[in-house]
């Protein structure tokens, strides 16, 4: 993103370097002032995206600036740089919401860097922002979530398809949300105010489930010592979900096709034939035409479910959902764990958009779930996510080598770490074109350059790999 930047120090000769700097080696717009008052002025004029000020002042001092300066915008982001650096102050800054405390003397790459980062978490920020806003008017929120090409269509179809009587065959892989899309159809029709009725054809034993599904009589058999109402009676004027039909049983295929036909069953064990007013939906992660050509499924039963098919895709055909459904995980475990986890950095939804997802959804709103749970602030971090690519992207080494460094140490030895591995990734994936790479990442060649020099990376390896 192209920001807006406001440099603040009493040395002339520092601000025209920093502008200078800034200038000639980013996209982003600079303004310059001698002082915090002046500074102070301008923020009350325009809206920056970042403030880079000195500590040591005369007047107002770095600290009592960034305090001023987030009363007027409590969201921009403020760099502190000074030559007179403690461990106090750096404390001190850092609890005031300074984003970086940079001590002099600095190399360029240093600052170049630094407001990149910010740029980059603001980017985020407001996609962020974007995100919450678009959720909060999702009509289907508590049902699917989505905003894609692909689940906007689905929400238009199943406007159409809810109001009519006609059966509904849901398909799609596991976790995709088959169950809630059945219960949006349910909800949007006009059997709303009575039941929904799920049968997980998977989750009861084949000898049970003709009696679960149709009911039995006294004595019909063993154990069977009174009557019962089977789900389908109980379902009566509501509707009737069918989860994973694809693995129902011959005989009992043979018995939902009368039911769907003729709109009749028996209870077990009984001669009387009772009368079914039901709206049916059923679902599978299963190919139901491949299922009937190898005669595992009835053809004539197929083609009664399938009079409206809705199929869902994977979460890798619309990564564009990831985000807002991430936000509605979090609202949702945050509040079942009480806790005050308010956001998403930008670098934990870069790292869940970027996940292959095999359980889709739902093993998305298990690592979530997950996060939350080991979240200890009120934003939700890459590394509370608790993966193995967040780990091995951030982790520099053992744990113990890690505890025998200083913090600053660390967090150097990490952020090179990251550096090297992100910049051969990038080179990779382009076969070693540096102006593809830097266009890729979002940064300038030159830039991109710097940080191939500071971590030992020669574009001409990944050449050559590639040819």
């Amino acid at each position: 993103m192209k920001g807006r930047i406001l440099v603040v120090d009493d040395k002339p000769e520092m601000l025209l370097l920093l502008k200078r700097l800034i200038t000639e080696e980013t996209p982003h717009e600079v303004v310059a002032e001698a002082g915090a008052a002046k500074a102070l002025t301008r923020l009350r004029e325009k809206v920056f995206d970042l403030l880079i000020t000195d500590l040591k002042m005369p007047g107002m001092n770095g600290i009592s600036l960034l305090e001023s300066a987030r009363e007027i915008d409590p969201e921009l982001s403020v760099v502190i740089i000074t030559a007179y650096a403690t461990i106090d102050t750096a404390v001190e800054a850092t609890k005031k919401g300074a984003f970086n405390y940079i001590t002099k003397p600095f190399p360029n790459e240093r600052i170049l860097e630094t407001i990149e980062q910010v740029m980059q978490w603001r980017q985020g920020m407001y996609e962020n922002h974007a995100l919450r806003e678009a959720l909060a008017k999702s009509g289907w929120q508590g049902f699917m979530i989505g905003s894609s090409p692909a689940m906007r269509n689905i929400f238009h179809r199943v406007q159409q398809v809810a109001p009519s009587a006609a059966t509904v065959l849901i398909t799609g892989p596991s976790g995709t949300g088959k169950e809630l899309l059945a219960r949006a159809i349910h909800y949007y029709s006009s059997r709303s105010g009575r039941k929904l009725v799920t049968v997980n054809c998977t989750a009861i034993p084949e000898p049970v489930l003709e009696s679960e599904l149709f009911g039995h009589v006294k004595g019909a058999f063993t154990g069977a010592w009174k009557d019962k109402k089977g789900l389908v009676e109980e379902a009566q004027g509501g509707t009737l979900f069918l989860d994973e039909i694809g693995d129902l049983s011959p005989i009992l295929q043979t018995k939902l096709l009368r039911l769907l036909q003729e709109g009749e069953f028996k209870p077990v064990g009984s001669v009387i034939t009772k009368k079914a007013d039901l709206r049916f939906i059923a679902a599978t992660n299963r190919d139901l035409l491949a299922e009937t050509a190898a005669k595992r499924f009835r053809e004539d039963l197929y083609y009664r479910l399938n009079v409206i098919h809705l199929e869902l895709p994977p979460l890798k055909d619309r990564r564009s959902d990831i985000p807002l459904l991430a936000y509605h995980f979090l609202e949702k475990y945050a509040r079942i764990n009480e806790k005050d986890i308010k956001d998403i950095s930008p670098e934990a939804m870069h790292l869940l958009t970027s996940l292959e997802l095999p359980g889709n959804v739902r093993e998305l709103e298990n690592i979530v779930e997950r996060g939350v749970i080991y979240c200890r602030g009120n934003i939700l971090t890459e590394v509370d996510l608790c993966l193995a690519s967040s780990r091995e992207a951030f982790c520099a080494g053992p744990e113990e080598d890690m505890t025998l460094a200083s913090f600053r140490e660390a967090k150097e030895q990490m952020m090179h770490v990251f550096r090297q591995s992100y910049i051969e990734k990038l080179l990779k994936d382009t076969n070693g074109n540096v102006s593809l790479a830097a266009e890729r990442a979002g940064i300038q060649r030159q830039y991109l350059h710097r940080m191939m020099k500071e971590v030992g990376i020669n574009s001409d390896d990944f050449r050559q790999a590639g040819e």
